[in-house]
């Protein structure tokens, strides 16, 4: 780390809540972009737009464990922050980046006491108990702590970028700017998690992509749609092996059900050699 620290010049490393605050009191136009490791183009996009709206830019790299509903999830999922850190620094486009251990964020140990609404407990929420309750906790820490004007999250997990903006425009008057999810050649979503798969499961994932997109596409010619997406869904179950949660389209404004494709997106999460993805299209 001391290595690391020294040949970071162009950002500043801030490892703990003491250096944070001092390093940020003099800013009134900082951009944050939230992460938990794994740096990829799609995180690099975000900074990206930071850059674009904000006198300064803020990464935040903290795996949080509270937002894990399963262990072994929590164990593989990927981390290098050797890697993570040399990436920042080559994009010149970061000023600060926060590594805060588990106490600089739950340093008061209380718990929480957010709870979803009913109607919020829906596509991930359904499948990953107390998941969106661990992620709107930690924003809320996060954006006590750092105090940003903009806060920017990517349109992948569309769900969570949802849940927070709702969440924290009640709380807080950082404005939640979603930016677009970057896809690579194969049209897969960027992800950390990508990392856990092997090159065939990377190929099978892009066909997934397609296929999706096309089914996406021809949703408005369906009287019945809710039909034609259970049939698309075993379909792409048996075709692809792979496990499906669920395959659904959804109003981006209410994230209730919708019968056409106006202001809506097309919902899924699936296990690829026991990997959960996500998407939406």
């Amino acid at each position: 780390m001391f290595y690391l620290l020294n040949i970071l010049i162009q950002m500043k490393i801030l490892l703990n809540n003491s250096s944070l605050i001092e390093s940020l009191r003099q800013f009134n136009d900082l951009g944050f972009v939230p992460t938990m490791g794994g740096i990829h183009k799609g995180h690099l996009s975000l900074i990206n737009e930071s850059n674009k709206l904000c006198k300064k830019t803020i990464v935040s790299i903290f795996l949080n464990p509270k937002q894990f509903n399963n262990k072994k999830d929590l164990k593989s999922y990927p981390r290098n922050i050797k890697k993570d850190l040399q990436i920042l620094e080559k994009s010149k486009k970061v000023d600060f980046v926060y590594l805060p251990k588990f106490k600089d964020i739950y340093k008061d140990n209380k718990k929480s006491n957010i709870n979803l609404k009913k109607k919020d407990m829906i596509l991930c929420a359904k499948f990953r108990k107390g998941h969106f309750e661990g992620v709107l906790d930690v924003m809320n820490r996060l954006t006590k702590i750092i105090n940003p004007n903009k806060i920017f999250m990517g349109e992948k997990d569309f769900q969570q970028f949802y849940l927070v903006r709702n969440f924290l425009k009640k709380k807080y008057k950082a404005k939640i700017v979603p930016c677009k999810t970057i896809r690579d050649k194969k049209m897969i979503a960027l992800s950390s998690r990508n990392l856990l798969l092997n090159k065939n499961h990377l190929v099978l994932a892009g066909k997934i992509c397609r296929r999706l997109i096309i089914i996406k596409n021809n949703i408005s010619k369906k009287k019945n749609i809710f039909d034609f997406l259970s049939q698309q869904k075993k379909q792409l179950e048996i075709k692809f092996k792979i496990k499906i949660e669920y395959l659904e389209l959804r109003n981006i404004k209410s994230l209730k059900f919708s019968k056409k494709n106006k202001n809506a997106r097309l919902f899924i999460a699936y296990y690829l050699n026991k990997i959960r993805l996500i998407d939406n299209f």
